[in-house]
């Protein structure tokens, strides 16, 4: 997928042969057969044949990321640098079945769903396992803010990032898709710095109201406590949840664009779950903290899901915050007619529209919870 947090470690054939003139070919970065006689099964799951590359039209240089499926690593495509990501192929036949259902449906949804906000998807490999994306060649949004630690992120840019994120996420929701994994390593910046993409559905899964749904999937820190039980369930054992999972964790992901903080910091992950499944820990909230802002953050993270937004909620009240954040634009002094403006220079009729939206909100949410006790 793009920079760091897809995954990959022994995708490959050794049919590949290293072209003259380029880099080195997928089979040369990764040897390691798919079974243990060294052959190579076809994928049990159907795959759009439009969607499928030449793998010996690839060629990588050098790694980029890694995680628990898989590794990622700059290459081309004919004259095109992308990210191209080598999946794990499993250990044993259960695995590799599990491995291919799973990259069939990263394929599936990476292939549906378009957006600006969302990594592009540009094709994929069967044999290996391989899915080819746009390169993005800044940097995650988990680096960026270790790097900049402890200056804090402009008011303007963190807010301009999080309708990013949460434009992507309503997309995929739109779109029946649950990613399950949002957190900062997954969020990839633009080269200008200016904008961040959505990346790694190695996670997502297509939401069904009658499907039981892996518990325990995603990233301590960022996961939703209904991905817990109060009685510990088994690797593999299945519970409800919904797209509301999604919500949580960008509550999380908005704090830290806010504190450029590590949240529950102090804990290990463990601990940090522990603490937000079943003693309703959350990050404490900035001193000074914009009463909207604060309403946006707890109203994601709060336990019940069902009162948490939507994401089309969660622009609204962005955009509305966001808009009274940018200045006034400049008018012409001739076609200055008398406009009503609030001391900050917005003009009056929006600034009541932003304070409505947030209004009729917080109604909505309130009576949600009275139903709800």
């Amino acid at each position: 997928m793009s920079c760091g947090e897809e995954n990959n470690d022994s995708g490959q054939s050794g049919e590949f042969k290293r072209k003259k003139g380029t880099d080195k070919s997928v089979g040369s970065v990764e040897k390691r057969s798919v079974t243990e006689n060294g052959s190579v099964s076809l994928l049990q799951c159907s795959i759009d044949e439009k969607l499928l590359i030449d793998p010996k039209l690839l060629s990588v240089r050098s790694k980029i990321g890694e995680g628990a499926h898989g590794k990622v690593y700059e290459g081309k495509i004919g004259d095109k640098v992308v990210a191209i990501k080598i999946l794990n192929c499993g250990s044993n036949p259960e695995e590799k079945v599990a491995l291919e259902g799973r990259f069939a449906r990263e394929i599936s949804m990476m292939s549906r769903v378009k957006h600006n906000n969302l990594v592009k998807f540009i094709g994929a490999c069967k044999d290996p396992m391989v899915i080819v994306t746009e390169l993005l060649p800044g940097m995650s949004l988990r680096k960026y803010l270790i790097d900049i630690r402890p200056k804090q992120l402009d008011l303007i840019v963190a807010i301009g990032f999080a309708l990013d994120i949460a434009r992507a996420m309503e997309c995929l929701h739109a779109n029946g898709i649950i990613h399950r994994d949002l957190k900062p390593d997954n969020l990839l910046l633009t080269e200008n710095q200016k904008s961040v993409k959505l990346a790694d559905f190695g996670l997502a899964r297509e939401e069904s109201v009658t499907e039981m749904m892996t518990a325990e999937t995603g990233t301590y820190r960022w996961m939703a406590p209904e991905l817990y039980s109060t009685v510990t369930l088994r690797q593999g054992e299945k519970k409800h949840y919904n797209n509301k999972v999604d919500v949580y964790s960008f509550g999380i992901v908005l704090w830290e664009l806010l504190t450029n903080r590590m949240p529950f910091e102090g804990m290990s992950n463990l601990q940090a779950a522990y603490a937000a499944a079943f003693k309703q820990v959350r990050p404490t909230l900035p001193e000074g903290i914009h009463p909207d802002l604060a309403f946006v953050i707890q109203s994601c993270w709060v336990e019940d899901p069902n009162l948490r937004p939507s994401f089309d909620q969660i622009i609204r009240m962005l955009n509305a915050f966001h808009f009274n954040l940018l200045p006034p634009p400049s008018t012409p002094e001739s076609s200055s007619a008398k406009v009503p403006s609030t001391s900050n220079g917005i003009i009056t009729e929006s600034s009541a529209r932003a304070r409505g939206r947030f209004s009729f909100l917080r109604q909505l949410f309130a009576a949600r919870r009275t139903r709800n006790t």
